[in-house]
């Protein structure tokens, strides 16, 4: 008989996105006319832009004749977009890249997900807490991790985060070999600045750590003082690997987009002390097991480079910005503290005094028909928070907010 992967055991069920589908399904059955809005989901809601458009269709009409039809490309992605990439993303913050340490993909969570498979299985493991889950549960999949019991998975070192120290990791007192950073966080919609990411990377070269550093969101930082990418950031280039997503700053959720870098500099150890490059172990992966991002939609991202594809993903952002500020001050208004929401398209709450993270979620579908995340489903220390989104339709967002504003018991 077949043997499992007994790692995935020890993942908990799909509690917490099983639990508000429940939640709603109950309510909706027993208030089928109340009009619910859903501020929880951490999908785009806006259409793709359209200069975007136009390339996909100018793609799809190549795929058409047998001069311009393309099969399988290269798996690490076409020149066309890495140069784009390389030269907007990067170079334009004095980021210098070589075109085989970019990997295009089919979306950011794949990459964060798949990358540990370079890494050995006794590698200890740091995650912020509260965390986006595939950094966990890929790692818990993967044999890295001990039981889980109080909501705490053993051999994983958690970076408490919360309002008491606003936000910001401190380095663990042990030694760990892998670190997650999410920056701007999702859920809880904050930032770092130069001066504590320095700190990480300094944390990394001393100690031969790898820092895996999902800036999905980097698109949506306002303040200028603050890195879009680590290697903004000296000596990050020896120890960081990077991940950007083209589905939240272009609306790419249903077309799937992405890219990591991997600098050639980015250095690991074999048991016996030997280096090796993780650019060619992440290469040898893809190449085996991934057979590129389809050439339409790969040209629908490098439609994203035009100076019109700029403007227009530019203004998309601005309206989600848009939602964020009206989330934020509406709460603010009556007198619920907030983070995030200025730097991050994710508004971090916390719940009023007495309620706990899905008593405030019942609460407020059941008095304002409102659905959003508990901050407890995203680790230990999300408990007593709570996850809006702006990535809703602005005509929603107002009227949830003015909802909350004048119907929602305090």
């Amino acid at each position: 008989m077949a043997l499992i992967n007994e790692n995935y055991l020890k993942l908990p069920g799909s509690y917490l996105f099983a639990e508000i589908a429940k939640r709603v399904t109950t309510f909706k059955a027993e208030f089928p006319e109340a009009n619910i809005i859903r501020l929880g989901i951490g999908d785009v809601t806006q259409p793709l832009t359209p200069a975007v458009v136009e390339g996909l269709h100018k793609a799809v009409d190549e795929m058409a004749h047998a001069e311009t039809f393309r099969g399988y490309g290269p798996e690490q992605g076409y020149n066309f977009l890495i140069k784009k990439i390389i030269e907007t993303d990067y170079r334009s913050r004095g980021v210098e890249l070589e075109e085989d340490e970019v990997f295009v993909s089919d979306g950011s969570k794949s990459d964060v997900g798949n990358i540990q498979e370079i890494f050995g299985v006794h590698n200890k493991v740091a995650i912020t807490d509260p965390v986006y889950p595939v950094y966990l549960d890929t790692n818990v999949m993967a044999g890295r991790t001990g039981g889980f019991s109080n909501g705490i998975f053993e051999n994983v070192t958690y970076l408490i985060c919360n309002a008491e120290n606003n936000f910001v990791p401190e380095l663990p007192t042990e030694k760990v070999d892998l670190i997650y950073l999410c920056v701007p966080n999702n859920p809880t919609g904050t930032t770092l600045s130069k001066k504590e990411l320095k700190k990480w990377v300094d944390y990394a070269r001393t100690n031969n750590s790898i820092i895996l550093f999902d800036s999905a969101y980097e698109a949506y930082i306002q303040d200028p003082e603050l890195p879009h990418s680590i290697y903004e950031i000296e000596g990050a280039k020896e120890v960081a690997i990077e991940f950007r997503s083209f589905s939240k700053t272009a609306g790419f959720t249903g077309t799937r987009c992405a890219y990591t870098v991997v600098p050639k500099t980015v250095l690991a150890l074999t048991a016996n002390g030997e280096k090796h490059p993780l650019n060619k172990l992440w290469n040898r992966r893809q190449t085996t097991k991934f057979n590129g991002t389809p050439y339409i939609i790969q040209k629908g991202a490098e439609a994203t480079y035009t100076p019109e594809g700029q403007a227009q993903i530019k203004s998309v952002i601005k309206y989600y910005m848009d939602n964020a500020r009206i989330i934020k001050e509406g709460l603010e208004s009556i007198g619920i503290q907030t983070f995030g929401g200025v730097n991050a398209p994710y508004i971090w709450l916390k719940v009023p005094k007495g309620l706990d993270s899905w008593s405030f979620f019942d609460k407020l579908l059941h008095e304002v028909h409102i659905v959003g995340t508990p901050g407890t489903g995203f680790g230990p220390s999300g408990e007593g928070y709570f996850r809006l989104t702006a990535f809703g339709n602005k005509e929603a967002t107002i009227e949830a907010i003015e909802r909350i504003k004048n119907k929602l018991s305090l």
